[in-house]
């Protein structure tokens, strides 16, 4: 048996709702307080303009020549009840009462109480002065004037003239009507503004209500707080709208720099990376190049008919490109290897068929030559660079070269210890360096008669120490035209292959201005293109503490411009 189901409970209502609901009641509220004052101003000025006239009717009928004649005949009632009635009638009041100084009636709209005693006070008017008060005499409660009748300097005869109060409340409520008519349609049109607000409210926070959008926000806020990847939110003025931790880090702006509301113009980026977030049509997976990384763009322009704005994720992929440096050189290295492989396995094959053909003296002159060059190169360059993760740079270098038809020499002038590199240089960075400034020379070189890239390399530990590298080639040189382009981003004479070009010198400009070094190219003495980096080193002095001493370095040599 199927157990039955729980009622379900209404959920919350949406926000657009909630603030329908609350400006309704509010618009109802303020137009019922407003009806309410208006009631109560609208009763007591009534009331007072109903004590005025019965004053006014009261005193014209005390002052009236034929009232005070009246008064002294033996039988004023007959002159004066006719007298009475048309003045009542033609002055809109209730009541107009005339009486003796005691207060005995001589006339009243009910003949029955003509002669029987005033209900109400007749003290003040008594000693000639008119008043008014609410009073509730024969016809009920009604706001009544008392005027004296005086007769050379005597009061001979007193009137009272008044409004019931019911006729006062009709007037009242008739206003009142009216104004609930229009505070009705007040209202009515107030709800049908609101209702049309809220709509277009709901639609633009697709009904949730505030619950949901309060945790939609918490969520969103610890969303960009744990992404790693860079996020941007520009508007449709190129404002930065939003920008996480991830894309403060990754385009260099610590936690305190404004950012936000800043154009994008404004930030100080490099130009090909404004260029991309500047652009309307959408970026997918472009590199660019900051100060000290190398970060992969993607831009979506936001849709809803106008332009809104973009959207800009970043993605840091400096140690990847890196990685993909050190991947391509072991690449070579392995190809010039089985390269090389397969040379000593011709040489061996001469060697073993020399010594079948019974000339053994012949083979052993063969296989030494062949030793003694490859040592030769080994001991050239070990010679030159002791240091080992440039030494072995430059063998692996030599090697690649060779298999594309391009010489590479190692300048006698060379010359950089062991050890005189700091640990603030890391041999990452020398390797991206000259790795790629090599690279760009043996391309440039390839085809040529003479194909040569000399590189020079050389330290010295003396003030302002520095180290130099200098890599030149035979190629066809760089147009001064192009001297400040060849290191951007993007910029290459030759043409774009599957992977794209014109990255290598980038990085490499970006390896030396991270280490406070200087980058330039000019022409080579024998033609083609001589790039020129100078780093400074630090050399801290033992025992010295924080104290460091400068360690010189000069190194020249020359590479090719033809590729950026």
């Amino acid at each position: 048996m199927r157990a039955p189901r729980m009622p379900r409970l209404p959920g919350p209502r949406s926000l657009a709702g909630q603030l329908f609901a609350m400006q309704a009641v509010l618009l109802a509220l303020v137009v019922a307080g407003y009806a309410l004052f208006t009631y109560v101003s609208d009763r007591d000025e009534a009331r007072d303009a109903a004590g005025r006239q019965a004053m006014a009717v009261a005193r014209s009928v005390a002052d009236s020549p034929s009232v005070r004649a009246a008064a002294r005949t033996a039988d004023p009632t007959a002159r004066l009840q006719p007298y009475a009635l048309r003045v009542q009638h033609d002055t809109g009041v209730d009541f107009v009462t005339i009486m003796n100084p005691r207060g005995i009636r001589w006339t009243h709209p009910d003949e029955k109480q003509i002669g029987r005693r005033f209900l109400g006070h007749i003290a003040p008017a008594q000693h000639g002065r008119p008043f008014t008060e609410t009073y509730t005499g024969t016809l009920g409660p009604s706001v009544r004037a008392v005027a004296p009748i005086e007769d050379a300097g005597h009061v001979v005869g007193l009137v009272s003239a008044g409004i019931r109060v019911e006729a006062i409340s009709r007037r009242v409520q008739d206003q009142l009507t009216a104004l609930l008519g229009v505070a009705a349609g007040v209202l009515a049109l107030g709800a049908i503004g609101t209702y049309v607000i809220n709509a277009r409210l709901r639609r633009h926070t697709h009904g949730m209500n505030a619950a949901e959008l309060s945790r939609m926000h918490d969520y969103h806020q610890a969303a960009l707080h744990a992404v790693r990847e860079g996020l941007l939110m520009l508007d449709g003025q190129y404002r930065v709208a939003l920008v996480n931790d991830g894309g403060r880090e990754l385009l260099g702006f610590g936690p305190r720099d404004t950012v936000v509301g800043r154009r994008v113009a404004d930030l100080g980026l490099p130009a090909p990376l404004t260029g991309a977030l500047l652009s309307s049509e959408p970026r997918v997976d472009e590199v660019h190049l900051t100060a000290d990384r190398v970060i992969v763009v993607n831009t979506s322009p936001v849709s809803g008919g106008e332009r809104r704005g973009t959207i800009v994720t970043l993605r840091d992929v400096t140690e990847l490109q890196s990685l993909m440096g050190e991947l391509d050189s072991e690449r070579g290295f392995t190809q010039a290897l089985r390269s090389q492989a397969h040379e000593a396995a011709n040489r061996l094959h001469t060697v073993v068929s020399l010594i079948e053909l019974g000339r053994a003296e012949e083979a052993v002159e063969f296989a030494t030559a062949e030793l003694e060059l490859a040592q030769a190169l080994t001991d050239q360059v070990v010679a030159a660079v002791s240091e080992p993760v440039l030494a072995a740079l430059l063998l692996g270098k030599t090697a690649q070269a060779n298999e594309r038809g391009v010489e590479l020499v190692v300048s006698p002038d060379s010359r950089l210890d062991d050890g005189v590199l700091p640990t603030t240089l890391p041999a990452r960075d020398l390797v991206t360096i000259l790795g790629n400034l090599i690279d760009n020379a043996v391309d440039a070189a390839q085809g040529g008669t003479p194909a040569r890239v000399t590189v020079t390399v050389t330290a010295r530990t003396r003030q302002d120490a520095e180290l130099v590298l200098r890599v030149g080639d035979t190629g066809p040189g760089v147009d001064p035209a192009h001297a400040d382009l060849v290191f951007r981003r993007g910029f290459s004479t030759k043409p774009a292959g599957p992977g794209g070009r014109g990255l290598g010198l980038a990085l490499v400009r970006q390896a030396v201005h991270r280490h406070g070094g200087s980058l330039s190219v000019a022409q080579a003495d024998g033609g083609g293109a001589l790039f020129e980096v100078r780093l400074p080193l630090r050399v801290p002095l033992q025992g010295a503490g924080d104290t460091a001493a400068p360690a010189d370095a000069v190194a020249g040599g020359a590479v090719s411009g033809g590729e950026a």
